[in-house]
C-alpha cells in the first residue's frame, strides 16, 4: 500500500470517518424528503470530487497565488462548524427545538430552506471537507511523479467523493426510522461531536498559523 492513490483514499476515509459523519448529517437532513436528500447526496459527491481534484491538480499554485494557507482554511472551518454545532449541543436547535414548539402548541415551523443553501455550507464545508482534506490532496499530488500517478490519485478522489455521497444518502434513511425522542438524543450527541471536531479544527488551524508565523 505504498502507491499514493490508495494511501490518499485511506487517509481521506480515516479523516472523514463515515460513521461520525452520518451522525453529524442527521439534524441537517431531517426536514427534507427522500428525493431532496438524494439530490443533496449527489450534489455533495460532486462538490467533494471537485474540491479534492482541485487540490490534486491546481492546489499548490492556487494557494500561493491567493496567499491562503491550509491552516487558515482549517481555522475558518472550525469557526463555521462551531457556529452550527453549539446550538445543537445546548438543545436549542434541531429536534429538541421542534419538540419544545410542539409542547407549547406553537404553530408548525415553516418550510425547510432550499437544499441548495445548505449544500456548500455546512454540508460540503466544513462537515465533509476542509483545509486538512485540501492539504492531503496537495501533499499527495507532490508525491505523484507522473501523469499516470495523478490520474490514479484522481480515481481515488472520485471513490472518496462517492463514499461521502453514499453516507449522506444513508443518513436520510436513518433519520426517517427514529422517533422524535431518539432524534433529540442524536441531536445532542451530534452537537457534542461536532463541537469537539470544531475545537480540534480551531486548535490545529491556529497552532499551524502561529507556528508558521514564528518560523518566518
Amino acid at each position: 500500500m505504498t502507491h499514493p492513490a490508495p494511501v490518499l483514499f485511506l487517509a481521506l476515509f480515516g479523516l472523514y470517518s463515515p460513521v461520525a459523519a452520518l451522525a453529524s448529517y442527521l439534524p441537517i437532513v431531517r426536514p427534507y424528503g427522500g428525493g431532496q436528500v438524494t439530490r443533496l447526496a449527489i450534489g455533495l459527491a460532486v462538490n467533494v470530487a471537485v474540491f479534492v481534484l482541485a487540490a490534486l491538480w491546481v492546489g499548490e499554485p492556487l494557494l500561493k497565488l491567493l496567499g491562503i494557507s491550509t491552516a487558515a482554511l482549517t481555522a475558518t472551518g472550525g469557526i463555521a462548524l462551531a457556529y452550527a454545532a453549539i446550538p445543537l449541543m445546548r438543545g436549542k436547535a434541531g429536534a429538541v427545538e421542534e419538540l419544545e414548539k410542539l409542547q407549547e402548541d406553537a404553530p408548525p415551523p415553516g418550510p425547510p430552506p432550499d437544499p441548495k443553501t445548505i449544500l456548500f455550507t455546512p454540508l460540503s464545508f466544513p462537515l465533509t471537507v476542509g483545509g486538512t482534506t485540501f492539504a492531503f490532496g496537495v501533499a499527495a499530488s507532490a508525491e505523484a511523479s507522473t501523469v499516470r500517478d495523478k490520474l490514479a490519485l484522481s480515481i481515488a478522489a472520485l471513490c472518496f467523493a462517492a463514499v461521502t455521497g453514499l453516507t449522506l444518502y444513508l443518513s436520510g434513511h436513518v433519520q426517517r426510522r427514529i422517533s422524535l425522542k431518539g432524534a433529540m438524543l442524536l441531536d445532542r450527541v451530534a452537537g457534542i461531536l461536532l463541537t469537539a471536531i470544531a475545537v480540534i479544527l480551531l486548535a490545529n488551524g491556529f497552532t499551524d498559523l502561529v507556528t508558521a508565523r514564528l518560523g518566518q
